[in-house]
């Protein structure tokens, strides 16, 4: 399409197709209109949104694990205008600073685990991560240690797009056609018990075989060499793996004794998903950094902060006497716009009692997943915590034996859902959807997402029984 083709009556599907590169898109398939028209979003209020058509779906994982107060809060939207108003950017570079990024730096360090003492901010968690990363690799140079520089993520972990994020992630689809892993990052094995080999484990004994799994690495890379290990507290695009029981009291061991720095993934987790402020206040995780993002703004603006130890800021203070200034920074760092809609949103966290609310409602969903699922054939496990929850699906629960992942089955019940007016997100490497809505859904909500779930499963179901592609016993 050239410019003066641009000018004419052309349709917003059209000019999607011909100028927006969309993330983890089959980029041939859907230029050439193979997969249909974009789904243009062009509204949204509390829990649903509606697209170019006027029709509307439940959104039943807040966007990309996100919007936690739901779409059209107003007041966030306010607040947003009269700091736009008041000051829309400055940087804080060189000691430059402003009102809403101290005021949430201070109400977030609040929210933390004991021992945080300092936030470094960004735009998204990707970001943080690579800054966490430095500052670990940083840390050593202080300190002398200067091979002690690898990172240790787990399979399935996800952990940003990033050439160092992407690194980190723990999912092979993500690194094969960019050249990733980089060098200094390793994995270990994911804390999956529904997929443990010795199927006699229970939850205690198989987390300490992750840990020993953990050491035995870091043993054969060698102590000096291992600065960090990151995890989530719950495994989210991964699987949706909740931790078993014992694992951070287990894996936080191996750290301590090989001197290997904690940084906790807390994207997804935080401020609320869990029912609390974040995942290691629910596991008991005393992190020396920690990655904060999504539910900080509810994703109406991009921000993120990486959060320091009182341990790590003493010795990047001393950085800055053997080496000079930090040279790190961003142009949007502390940005004021994203500090206060994080205070709005922190806001209607607090007034209105969305971690209550996810303690009560949270429960709820999985006991009604549970209710609806539990004993169909296909489904093999039904787990979550908080307002995190997925379906696992198997083509035969002993074993259990996975489906061949050509028949994109998790995929294809989404679509069905889709089709019924939900959107719920199939997860990769394996037959599994998940839902994390927005923390304002209530009960009835909740019924009205599991009911149309269910006719969407069984359509596939019967769809796969009358092509042959799954029998039941």
């Amino acid at each position: 399409m050239t410019p003066n083709d641009r000018e004419r009556n052309v349709s917003l599907e059209d000019m999607d197709r011909d100028g927006l590169f969309h993330p983890n898109t089959d980029l041939r398939a859907f230029a050439h209109g193979e997969l249909g028209d974009p789904h243009i979003i062009q509204s949204a209020e509390g829990i649903r949104i509606q697209d170019q058509h006027g029709r509307e779906l439940i959104d039943a994982f807040a966007g990309l694990w996100c919007v936690n107060v739901g779409y059209g809060r107003t007041e966030i939207a306010d607040a947003m205008y009269e700091q736009a108003k008041k000051m829309a950017y400055y940087h804080t570079h060189w000691g430059f600073s402003n009102e809403p990024a101290i005021r949430l730096t201070d109400r977030v360090l609040k929210m933390m685990p004991s021992g945080m003492s300092k936030i470094f901010w960004g735009l998204q968690g990707s970001d943080a991560h690579e800054t966490q990363v430095k500052i670990a690799w940083y840390y050593n140079n202080v300190l002398g240690r200067h091979k002690k520089k690898k990172i240790i993520s787990r399979d399935r972990g996800y952990h940003g797009l990033t050439i160092m994020s992407g690194s980190l992630t723990g999912l092979n689809v993500l690194h094969e056609t960019f050249d990733l892993p980089m060098d200094r990052v390793r994995h270990t094995m994911a804390p999956y018990y529904y997929w443990r080999q010795d199927r006699t484990m229970d939850e205690r004994a198989f987390s300490k075989f992750c840990a020993t799994e953990l050491d035995r690495l870091i043993e054969v890379e060698g102590p000096e060499t291992v600065a960090a290990f990151i995890a989530e507290p719950v495994v989210g695009v991964g699987g949706v793996i909740p931790s078993p029981e014992g694992y951070w009291e287990e894996i936080q061991k191996v750290l301590r004794k090989h001197d290997v720095l904690l940084m906790v993934d807390e994207v997804v987790c935080g401020f609320g998903r869990l029912g609390v402020n974040s995942g290691c206040d629910f596991y008991d995780i005393q992190p020396d950094m920690m990655c904060i993002s999504k539910g900080l703004t509810s994703a109406y603006f991009p921000l993120a902060g990486s959060v320091l130890s009182d341990s790590i800021w003493a010795v990047l203070e001393q950085g800055s006497e053997k080496f000079g200034p930090f040279a790190h920074g961003f142009t949007y760092a502390a940005h004021p716009l994203g500090a206060a809609t994080a205070l709005a949103n922190l806001d209607i966290v607090e007034r209105e009692g969305l971690m209550e609310n996810v303690r009560d409602v949270g429960p709820y969903l999985f006991q009604r997943l549970r209710d609806t699922f539990a004993d169909h054939e296909m489904v093999g496990d039904i787990r979550g915590v908080g307002l995190l929850a997925c379906i696992e699906l198997v083509a035969r629960r002993d074993g259990p034996t996975a489906f061949d992942p050509d028949l994109g089955i998790g995929n294809r019940i989404a679509i069905a859902c889709r089709a019924e007016g939900v959107i719920v997100r199939p997860l990769p490497h394996g037959d599994i959807v998940g839902f994390s809505p927005p923390l304002i859904i209530q009960r009835n909500e909740i019924d009205e997402i599991i009911a149309r779930c269910k006719k969407a499963f069984d359509g596939v179901v019967d769809s796969m029984i009358q092509e042959g592609t799954w029998r039941p016993n």
